[in-house]
């Protein structure tokens, strides 16, 4: 049984939260209490398995809430908050400091957030409950109800063709294709800080809303030497930039003469994904091939194990984070089972093989 505990400002949304998890088979809100403050007096009764936390309450935020948690007693967080300007960069900053995902709670009509978001919130206090979650310096942190609520398992086909045989032969551009889901946003600060100016052109799918991803990457740019942004249409794939997918969009490698470029794209989700891994490696594969290195690294459920798959059929290299490492993992672990993966690393060792790339250049 996953014990709950919700922590929200709002007695309707504790109300509707505590009737969402509580019918499903598996969880159970042991609290549902008004801000930080009474839910530690609470825990002091029974630590939660997880807990799902607003952003802004009265006495003691949410981020703050969640700092102290996680540099004291490391517990894995769902934030649960409004997607406005101001409330993103704020969500952002909590996945700094250790939240395990996001949910977007609507601004009205509560009640259709059980229809709406129900697979996607439980699904969300399931994958939190397995996770792994790990001690984070205060300091440097600064089953569906209903048929209404599963989205159809798409695979890659919705956006492109499957790669027929190898790419092109050998180039000197080499590109980087990494991605991961639940823990990704700390495992690739971790990767993408201990990179040099130098470092090959890196296109990155992190499963992430619309609008945070623009939040997520200009904070990585203030933090690394790789200049790092969310992609655009057209924006070309160079040495020392890194390009994340745009929440809400898919995006895919493509080749232009002797460069490479990303197109942002809509369509369907895939693999209940939008961006996708498996989009992104697809494509990776089948215009870049040889001349790639694929890494995948934490995350819930199977996303990206097939593209890695045709990535190292077409000739590719391809990396997993090992398990000690990953907050959660599945992802490296269906690419593992499919024999997509030449190597596992730990996380720490990942940039030196993305810079390992650097000597295939001619």
């Amino acid at each position: 049984m996953i014990k709950v505990l919700v922590v929200d400002d709002s007695a309707v949304v504790r109300q509707v939260l505590t009737s969402l998890l509580n019918s499903t088979s598996g969880i159970q809100v042991t609290h549902a209490v008004s801000d930080p403050i009474l839910a530690m007096e609470r825990m002091k009764i029974g630590w939660p398995d997880v807990i799902v936390l607003d952003v802004e309450m009265p006495r003691m935020d949410g981020i703050t809430f969640l700092r102290k948690i996680m540099s004291e007693r490391p517990t894995p967080v769902v934030i649960c908050s409004t997607l406005t300007e101001k409330g993103t960069q704020t969500s952002i900053d909590a996945l700094a400091a250790g939240a395990v995902n996001i949910i977007t709670k609507p601004k009205l009509d509560l009640k259709n957030f059980l229809t709406s978001s129900a697979t996607e919130l439980i699904s969300a206090v399931k994958e939190a409950a397995k996770a792994k979650v790990r001690r984070v310096d205060a300091a440097a942190a600064a089953a569906p109800l209903s048929a209404q609520g599963v989205v159809r398992k798409f695979n890659a086909d919705v956006i492109l063709a499957a790669p027929e045989g190898r790419a092109m032969s050998q180039t000197t551009e080499q590109i980087v294709a990494i991605g991961t889901s639940t823990g990704g946003t700390q495992a690739l600060e971790a990767v993408l800080t201990a990179l040099p100016r130098v470092a090959p052109g890196i296109v990155v799918v992190q499963h992430m809303p619309e609008k945070f991803t623009a939040a997520f990457a200009a904070r990585l740019d203030q933090l690394c030497a790789v200049h790092v942004k969310e992609a655009a249409h057209g924006d070309r794939v160079l040495p020392g930039c890194v390009l994340i997918a745009p929440g809400g969009k898919h995006m895919v490698l493509r080749r232009s003469g002797a460069q490479y470029q990303v197109d942002v794209v809509d369509g369907p989700p895939v693999n209940r994904h939008r961006p996708s891994v498996d989009v992104l490696f697809r494509s990776v594969a089948k215009v870049a091939g040889a001349n790639a290195l694929g890494v995948i690294m934490t995350g819930m459920g199977d996303d990206g194990a097939a593209g890695l798959l045709e990535m190292h059929q077409c000739g590719a290299r391809t990396v997993g984070q090992d398990e000690d490492t990953c907050i959660v993992y599945g992802m490296p672990n269906e690419a593992m089972k499919r024999g997509a993966v030449d190597k596992e690393v730990p996380l720490q060792a990942i940039h030196k093989e993305i810079m390992s790339v650097m000597s295939r250049n001619g």
